[in-house]
């Protein structure tokens, strides 16, 4: 980057906003129950829908369900849970090795911390990992799906999209969380919310307005330096 991009970005008010969106953003693990105004809810998705995406193709579709429709799928999910094993529309990944093991081991326990669940006490951190099913209290959730055509780009696409939603969200003080535990029970989502075959089931975003008394909601995840992330060649 030259001294005058540097200097630009340095004074930018869209760049510092959007700086402070990204760095205040979290994941929102309790919600108080009162529903969104629809007008909100289409502010974050007309703000979502300028998504970047491969030929334009604009892959995603969401399924909000709130009300009677979302206590029927937490119901459903949570029944499901304790008889099925996950069968998601696309695979989890096949390891965390290395350094993506230890961050997600970092998190994990952070999180746990937060909530007084001491390390290796697996009873308590599978309750709370079964908090998924319940969209942690939220009053919306937006199934995120792709054509199943798309393959993986399709939901590369997607997954652009769930940031834009969620940092749109956030710019009007709506929380969210993205959630691929909800894509690890694909039939039930389809026979509860009418989703079809020829959509694969990429994640979840429960959202709503966050409980700010709440432990879980006190806790922050960090990140990596950039430079770690970046390799350059002159």
């Amino acid at each position: 980057m030259t001294s005058t991009a540097n200097e630009a970005s340095a004074h930018s008010p869209a760049f510092d906003t959007l700086s402070t969106l990204l760095h205040t953003r979290y994941s929102c693990r309790a919600f108080l129950p009162e529903p969104l105004p629809r007008s909100t809810i289409e502010a974050i998705l007309a703000a979502a829908q300028r998504t970047a995406s491969w030929c334009n193709a604009q892959p995603w579709q969401l399924t909000i369900a709130s009300g009677a429709a979302l206590a029927r799928l937490r119901s459903a999910l949570q029944s499901h849970m304790l008889a099925a094993a996950p069968q998601p529309d696309l695979p989890w990944p096949r390891e965390y090795r290395g350094v993506y093991q230890e961050r997600r081991r970092e998190c994990g326990w952070g999180l746990y911390e937060s909530l007084g669940i001491a390390k290796g006490d697996r009873e308590a951190s599978a309750r709370q990992a079964a908090q998924n099913f319940t969209m942690f209290g939220a009053p919306h959730v937006a199934i995120v799906t792709s054509d199943e055509a798309l393959g993986v780009y399709g939901a590369v696409d997607c997954g652009a999209y769930v940031s834009n939603f969620m940092l749109a969200a956030h710019s009007l003080g709506v929380g969210s969380i993205a959630q691929a535990a909800l894509a690890s029970y694909p039939g039930v989502l389809r026979e509860v919310l009418g989703i079809g075959e020829d959509r694969s089931i990429v994640c979840g975003i429960s959202f709503g307005m966050a409980d700010p008394a709440h432990p879980a909601n006190h806790f922050r995840t960090t990140r990596a330096d950039p430079a770690s992330s970046v390799v350059w060649r002159d």
